[in-house]
């Protein structure tokens, strides 16, 4: 049956790039979860818009699901593919279309890389803002599934703030054009934003129209040690009053061990149980001295044990390499992770209730909090024991999980920041969405996708029974 299936899609469209090698299904039937084991049909590699609305309509027919793929550095198990699906990868859709300059808007196709991305904007002497430590593997239209935030959500929002206009392909192989790159468009329901962040349930993004900006003023960054846990906010606020903060990012002394065996350099002799790397507008000699004075005022106050403002470039990569690092020297320890936001003004009272809720949870765990504490977001990584099963260590991480829904239920929080809902968060919806909102979901996916082609199994099951969890 399988091969059958494939030889009638190379048959509908002869000139697309199939992979069927077993090496292929592993790479690109994954996201960095490594949860499940991937078990693809194929792996389809289009290079047009046409083959992507070709595919889908084959799938359709065919009753064959399709896993939307950029470059599934997910967290989320959004892009996995382990029940036989067709995995449509966009990565060879990686050109830029044009520049606007009137309207100061680059439009690519979805399988960029961020940082392919990046470059093309500072070829037009202006940038695109949305950053973070993936920019060199994650595709442009992946952050557009999961409305992805990074680092400097504090001046610039997520993604969704910088989509001036999509072109999708529909569960039924249509071509949508949305919002066709408006500043202004009070013509109905706006499904450009509808489809950020949508997880591939609705839609394919195949191209994206992207508002670009200004490059900042000239930034420095500041490395500050503190004392405790409960500082945190309070340097962050004092920061801010003072500062021009572009970022406020924060880890723990666990976090900064795993970084430095990795290969980064320890910022001070001494160590110290939390760590703040912040950016900050550093354009004239006042603004430095205003950091310097800052920096003065929290020492005199006890908030900050030690801290360095970078002197170079140089000196600044290395301070962000203590932030940025901190995923990749993880991996190797199979993490279960948490990616949770809260209201900044809840984030006081939920931060001491979960430290005590995970201290207690995992005794025995070795648990890795890092996140963008200026937006309210934060990385709990839980890694796990060498000699511990991966099958009970999930077990033991979900049932925590749970409690931790229940928690952010309490102070409004959401059980995903910024990568998605996937299969990993499915269970714990509800803690996030009302009974009300999730029904609406449901029926915005089965309107624009009624024969479930698109990304099966994520965010929810199709059937009214499969939202596991429940409301707190």
């Amino acid at each position: 049956m399988t091969s059958d299936l494939l030889s009638d899609l190379a048959a509908q469209i002869p000139e697309l790039l199939l992979k069927t090698e077993a090496a292929d299904l592993e790479f690109y039937g994954r996201d960095w979860t490594r949860r499940w084991k991937p078990a693809p049909l194929a792996i389809a590699l289009p290079s047009s818009v046409e083959q992507v609305q070709a595919i889908v309509r084959w799938a359709k027919a065919q009753a064959v699901s399709i896993v939307p793929s950029g470059g599934r550095t997910g967290l989320s198990g959004g892009a996995v593919a382990a029940q036989g699906e067709l995995v449509l990868s966009l990565e060879r859709m990686n050109r830029v279309l044009g520049f606007d300059a009137h309207d100061r808007i680059l439009t690519v196709q979805a399988g960029m890389t961020l940082e392919a991305v990046h470059g093309a904007a500072r070829e037009h002497g202006l940038i695109y803002p949305v950053d973070f430590a993936a920019r060199g593997s994650c595709s442009i239209g992946g952050n557009i599934a999961t409305n992805a935030g990074g680092i400097r959500v504090i001046r610039y929002g997520n993604t969704r703030n910088w989509i001036a206009g999509l072109r999708v392909v529909s569960g039924d192989g249509e071509l949508l054009e949305l919002n066709r790159g408006l500043v202004k468009n009070s013509s109905g329901y706006d499904f450009r934003q509808l489809m950020i962040g949508s997880e591939g349930t609705l839609g394919i993004v195949v191209e994206a129209q992207l508002w670009l900006t200004d490059p900042p003023p000239e930034s420095n960054v500041m490395l500050l040690a503190l004392p405790s846990f409960e500082s945190l906010m309070q340097v962050f606020g004092h920061l801010r009053a003072r500062l021009s903060l572009s970022a406020f990012e924060f880890l723990t002394d666990v976090a900064l061990k795993h970084v430095v065996a990795h290969g980064a350099q320890a910022p001070f002799a001494d160590t110290y149980p939390y760590y703040v790397v912040t950016e900050f507008d550093a354009e004239s000699p006042s603004q430095q001295e205003a950091a310097l004075g800052a920096f003065e005022v929290l020492l005199e106050q006890g908030l900050v044990c030690d801290g360095v403002i970078a002197q170079s470039d140089a000196q600044a990569a290395a301070l962000w390499r203590l932030r940025e690092g901190i995923t990749e020297s993880l991996a190797r320890h199979l993490p279960y992770k948490n990616d949770i936001a809260v209201r900044i003004g809840a984030m006081p009272a939920f931060l001491a209730e979960a430290q005590v809720l995970l201290t207690q949870a995992y005794p025995h765990f070795e648990v890795v909090w890092f996140g963008h504490i200026g937006d309210g977001n934060l990385h709990i990584n839980v890694l796990k024991p060498t000699t511990m099963d991966n099958a009970d260590f999930v077990h033991e991480c979900s049932r925590v999980t749970e409690l931790l829904a229940k928690l952010l239920h309490q102070h409004g929080g959401s059980i995903s920041a910024e990568h998605g809902i996937g299969l990993v968060k499915k269970p714990y919806l509800a803690s996030t969405r009302s009974e009300t909102e999730i029904g609406m979901m449901r029926a915005i996916r089965q309107a624009l996708d009624p024969a479930g082609t698109l990304n099966p199994g994520k965010l929810f099951d199709r059937d009214n029974t499969a939202t596991q969890g429940e409301t707190p």
